[in-house]
């Protein structure tokens, strides 16, 4: 039984690791400086405000891009120049450009024997290509391997 009396000095380790273990308080961050709200943050230039354009503004956009792609410059850089985003040129291309092609197009379904001939030939000329492609590239590596010698 004096076994039980020796159970003071057991208990006293695991009481220095609950302290040591103790949770440290955290810090407090300091609160965010508000906003300012006598400065409206939507209107940072007159261009801002402005709503669309009409269909003559945006015509003559059109084609002052392609004006300058035309003589040679960057579609990126004419697009710039005219004052819009790539988003709104191909936007408004693509609005602009369903107009045209639909007078031209004709109004006569092609018969399903025409496409499944052409879907054919289509096939043939994909084959003889990949055989060509095929062909060509045994021929280079046939050559590298001549000369690194590992031939």
């Amino acid at each position: 039984m004096a076994d039980e009396s020796n159970a003071g000095p057991v208990a006293a380790p695991v009481a220095t690791d609950a302290e040591v273990k103790a949770p440290t308080a955290k810090r407090q961050r300091s609160p965010r400086p508000q906003k300012a709200a006598s400065e409206p943050a939507q209107s940072k230039t007159p261009a801002a405000k402005r709503r669309g354009y009409g269909e003559q503004e945006k015509s003559e956009k059109l084609r002052l891009i392609e004006t300058q792609v035309g003589e040679g410059g960057t579609l990126k850089d004419a697009i710039k120049r005219a004052g819009i985003s790539e988003q709104t040129y191909y936007h408004w291309k693509g609005a602009a450009k369903p107009a045209e092609p639909r007078g031209t197009k004709s109004t006569k379904p092609i018969p399903a024997g025409d496409e499944l001939a052409d879907l054919v030939q289509l096939e043939e000329e994909n084959q003889r290509l990949r055989k060509q492609l095929a062909e060509k590239l045994r021929a280079e590596n046939a050559e590298l391997r001549k000369r690194l010698g590992l031939e």
